[in-house]
């Protein structure tokens, strides 16, 4: 197999790259950045979530969450509240301006993004996403066996 490898991961990043650059001008037109909309997509039609379940939950870094999330309740859109169950985390959930943005903002970017994908076959969504299920299962069974200091 030798170097194969490395064609279909600059691939994959290629294409990763390339729908950020798609959806997110999209987003951006909204108001929002790309890690914003995510939270508010992620935060949508729940009653909220702990720092740890949206960290999990989107494409947001550990330490980026923090400073989006307080950006997005400067902007009145998101609110964060002591757990009461550990002190030390905190609870985010939409406030009613952000649940109105997510109404208005979540279907206009799932509409956009179909548009993109409207070519593809019910096979060919199939076929991708058995490919890319192998491709996360290899990479997080690799994640489970390496030791921090291999």
């Amino acid at each position: 197999m030798g170097e194969r490898y490395l064609k279909s991961v600059r691939l994959l990043a290629e294409c990763l790259q390339g729908f950020e650059r798609f959806s997110g001008e999209f987003v951006r037109a909204s108001g929002l950045t790309p890690a914003q909309f995510d939270i508010i997509a992620t935060l949508g039609n729940t009653p909220g979530m702990s720092y740890k379940e949206l960290g999990d939950r989107t494409l947001i870094t550990k330490g980026t969450l923090t400073g989006v999330i307080e950006r997005l309740e400067q902007k009145g859109l998101v609110a964060r509240e002591r757990s009461s169950e550990d002190k030390r985390s905190f609870f985010v959930r939409l406030t009613p301006q952000g649940e109105d943005v997510f109404r208005e903002v979540f279907p206009k970017v799932v509409e956009h993004g179909r548009q993109l994908f409207a070519p593809l076959s019910e096979a060919d969504f199939d076929a991708l996403d058995a490919s890319l299920r192998k491709v996360r299962q290899l990479i997080a069974g690799a994640a489970a066996t390496e030791s921090p200091t291999s």
